[in-house]
Parts: C-alpha cells; structure tokens; sequence
C-alpha cells in the first residue's frame, strides 16, 4: 500500500504531509512514557507485516495491521506508523521520503477511524461482540486505506483510474486475512491483558 516516489503531484504531497504532521502532533501528544513500549511493539509488528510485498504498479498489495494498530492506540498511530515507513523507507526503499506524509496519512487516519467506531464495542461487548469488531476493524482500516489511497492517485491524475480499480480488488482479500488477524488479536488481548483494548 506504499505509493513510490514520482507518482503523486506536489499538492497531494503536501497536503499529506500537513495533515500527517497535525496526526502525528496530536498523537505524540496523547503519548505517555508508559505507552512508549506499546507504540513501539506495535510499530514493530507494522513495519514486519509490511515487508511482504506484491507489486501492483506503482503501490504495492501487503499486510498493513493498519485496524489493530488503531484500536489499540487510537491517536498514538500516527507516530507509531510514521516511524515505521520511515525505517522501511530508508532500509528497503518502500514508498519514499518524499510520499512519506501521504503513506502515513493513508495507513494512520484510518487506523484512527476504527478506534472511533470500534474500541468501546470490543471494550464492552462479550466475545462474539469482540470477534466481529475485530473482525470489521481490520477490514475496514484496510478498506479506508483503499479508498484513501485511491483519492490520492485521483487528486494526480485521471489517467490513475484503471490502476484504482485493480487496486480497490487486489485489496479484497487483504481486507479479509486482515480481519481474520485482527479479530483473533483483539479476542486474546482481551482475555490475557484487558487493559491494552480499553477504550
């Protein structure tokens, strides 16, 4: 889901990277020191799920954990994803330094997105609740970032618009491994540490 150098115009990459600075700024902000090693675990667990990849063109089909990075620190994924696009970016040349605003707004504000809607159902409900939130959180976080990714090669160019469409379909089945990882991630930290999926 990287988009490399030279594709986008300079007003997607700018606007990305504001909106990502104003993401990262709120997240770095809802940080405590306690929290620190969970972001970084997480961001671990996103930057090796992400070394996997399928060429598509210019962007690539891989595991993101985009939905279980947002239900479990909401906000803090900014940071949190920012980092790892940069280490992947620097050490394996995924994406690029230049799209590293819009990657990071891509995978992050929807990782933000499923903690909105499904952190308090996970919190709360029973384990069949859990299942299909998490189930929904990882699909959907992938799903976001689609359409996400999607606006920005629109925002380019027209020409960009049989690339959407293989895209959008490449990251079907994503979506539902995706969901599958989350789900049964989400339903084990509830039962052997609560704490990490409160709301």
């Amino acid at each position: 889901m990287h988009i490399s150098e030279g594709v986008l115009s300079p007003a997607i990459l700018l606007t990305g990277a504001l909106l990502s600075s104003g993401g990262v700024a709120i997240g770095l902000k809802k940080m405590d020191f306690s929290k620190i090693p969970e972001v970084a675990v997480l961001s671990s667990a996103f930057f090796v799920a992400s070394l996997i990849h399928v060429p598509i063109g210019p962007v690539n089909a891989h595991l993101v954990l985009n939905g279980l990075v947002g239900l479990l620190l909401g906000w803090m994924a900014f940071p949190s994803i920012l980092v790892a696009l940069f280490l992947q970016a620097l050490l394996f040349q995924y994406g690029g330094l230049t799209t590293l605003g819009v990657n990071t707004f891509i995978m992050a504000a929807p990782a933000v997105i499923i903690y909105y809607l499904f952190s308090i159902p996970i919190k709360r409900g029973n384990s069949t609740i859990t299942l299909i939130s998490g189930f929904l959180g990882g699909a959907l976080g992938i799903g976001f970032s689609s359409v996400l990714m999607s606006l920005s090669l629109l925002g380019t160019g027209e020409e960009f618009i049989s690339l959407i469409k293989v895209v959008i379909v490449a990251h079907i089945p994503v979506m539902i491994v995706e969901g599958l990882i989350t789900a049964f991630c989400v339903a084990f930290l509830k039962k052997l540490k609560p704490e990490l999926v409160k709301a």
